[in-house]
């Protein structure tokens, strides 16, 4: 007689499982995690939802981090409800860096007004500053900045879940590419099937969601995808570093794209003219639980946040 144990349910389990979630987020039992951007939320059914995976992926300076650190800053605010950990894979910026970037955020003061020995820096800037470092430190957020391989980064989650009793925590990965290849892993993308794996696995097993960042691969640099108007002049699932290995795993997806800094004027297949490089574009390439579209935003890099704004289209008709 085999010891083995059946891995299957009965197919009522998932249907019961489904209609008690479904009222429990009609009652505000469950409730998604509210981002500072109701477009963002309503691309997402309500907010980042438990459970899930997020990869946001760019080029360099497209905001992708800027993005990643706003949700996480304003969500303590937001979802003063919830009760909820962070846990931050911040394997490109070391903890003092980010720290600077929220202070140059509440502060409006760019990262040099506040750390250049030339620069006078006030006392109400300091002292305001101090009292954000205080508040911050109320919010239940840490952070691992050493690099690690996958299964160490399931070591640290198992503890870290387990050291909090199973409590709700968002996990975020800056940026998927610096995660550390195993010795038995012969590239890169070894690592992101295994990283996807690991993702699912653990938002299966624990009251979790993830944000993983993601550079995008050569192919949006082809000369050919920057020809003003052209199909492929934005971000496709493709562009996404690794997207074979990561598109199955991901909930949502979402593709960041400056066009104006790429010197594209006439942008996508509707030809929206952009000339303000702080203009951001956010794909939602794929949105499991919400709706596939297209969503503009002004990046203030100065102050470290951005702001949802209107197509160029509807910014046109109200001239």
């Amino acid at each position: 007689m085999s010891k083995v144990k059946p891995a299957w349910d009965g197919q009522y389990q998932a249907f019961n499982e489904a209609l008690k979630y479904m009222l429990a987020r009609q009652s505000g039992k469950e409730k998604s995690i509210q981002t500072p951007w109701p477009k963002f939320n309503d691309a997402v059914t309500d907010g980042l939802e438990w459970n899930t995976l997020t990869v946001i992926g760019g080029r360099p300076g497209s905001g992708k981090t800027l993005i990643k650190d706003q949700i996480i800053r304003e969500s303590f605010i937001l979802n003063p409800a919830e009760e909820y950990r962070v846990l931050e894979f911040s394997f490109e910026m070391v903890g003092r860096t980010t720290a600077l970037r929220e202070f140059s955020s509440i502060t409006g003061k760019t990262y040099k007004e506040l750390c250049s020995a030339g620069s006078i820096l006030s006392k109400t800037t300091f002292d305001k500053c101090h009292q954000h470092a205080k508040n911050r430190i109320k919010s239940p957020v840490d952070i691992i900045t050493t690099p690690m391989t996958v299964n160490q980064m399931r070591d640290q989650v198992d503890i870290y879940m387990n050291m909090h009793q199973g409590k709700k925590t968002i996990i975020t990965l800056d940026h998927s590419i610096l995660v550390k290849r195993a010795p038995y892993q012969n590239n890169r993308l070894d690592m992101l099937f295994e990283l996807g794996e690991f993702f699912t696995e653990m938002k299966r097993t624990y009251p979790c969601m993830f944000i993983c960042l993601s550079q995008l691969n050569r192919n949006i640099d082809n000369p050919d995808r920057a020809v003003n108007g052209k199909y492929g002049n934005y971000v496709l699932e493709s562009d996404i570093f690794g997207s074979d290995a990561m598109l199955q795993h991901a909930d949502t997806l979402i593709g960041i794209n400056r066009p104006a800094k790429q010197k594209i004027r006439y942008y996508g297949p509707d030809r929206f003219i952009i000339e303000d490089d702080r203009t951001l574009v956010l794909h939602f390439l794929k949105a499991r639980n919400g709706d596939t579209r297209m969503s503009f935003f002004k990046a203030a890099f100065e102050r470290m946040e951005i702001h949802e704004m209107d197509t160029p289209a509807q910014q046109e008709q109200r001239r």
